[in-house]
């Protein structure tokens, strides 16, 4: 692969995080407690730390990211296809191709499991930092 487990797996932590906000249905403050804690706010920086990590890989490493998605999705069986067309289709910025990807978390695990990599041990060390 031609990015490390690491930094996928940091992706999927960071995806998984997004995908369980919900809108906000509660009063219009800033103040989170357990009954709102999984709301979607101006304040919460998931998204933004997300995007900003994607944006800066390498070229190598957003192309290798995006294969990896295609063949969690099974749009391809190959990794070096799907490396090689992610590099030649890149058009537009990486960060916002797959953060508009609903299952990207699910998409990065099941390439990385299809590819023989386990990267539970890297998201439970990641998932206690925060």
């Amino acid at each position: 692969m031609d990015i490390s487990p690491h930094k996928v797996a940091f992706v999927i932590v960071r995806a998984r995080e997004l995908g369980v906000k919900v809108g906000r249905w509660d009063r219009p403050t800033d103040d989170a407690d357990a009954d709102t804690i999984l709301e979607s706010r101006p304040s919460d920086g998931t998204e933004r730390e997300l995007t900003s990590f994607i944006r800066n890989l390498n070229e190598d490493e957003k192309a290798a990211l995006v294969a990896l998605m295609w063949i969690g999705r099974d749009t391809f069986d190959d990794y070096d296809e799907a490396y090689e067309t992610a590099k030649q289709e890149a058009i537009g910025p990486t960060e916002r191709y797959l953060m508009g990807i609903p299952l990207l978390a699910d998409y990065l695990e099941d390439a990385l499991e299809s590819l023989g990599v386990d990267t539970s041990e890297i998201e439970d060390e990641i998932y206690r930092k925060v």
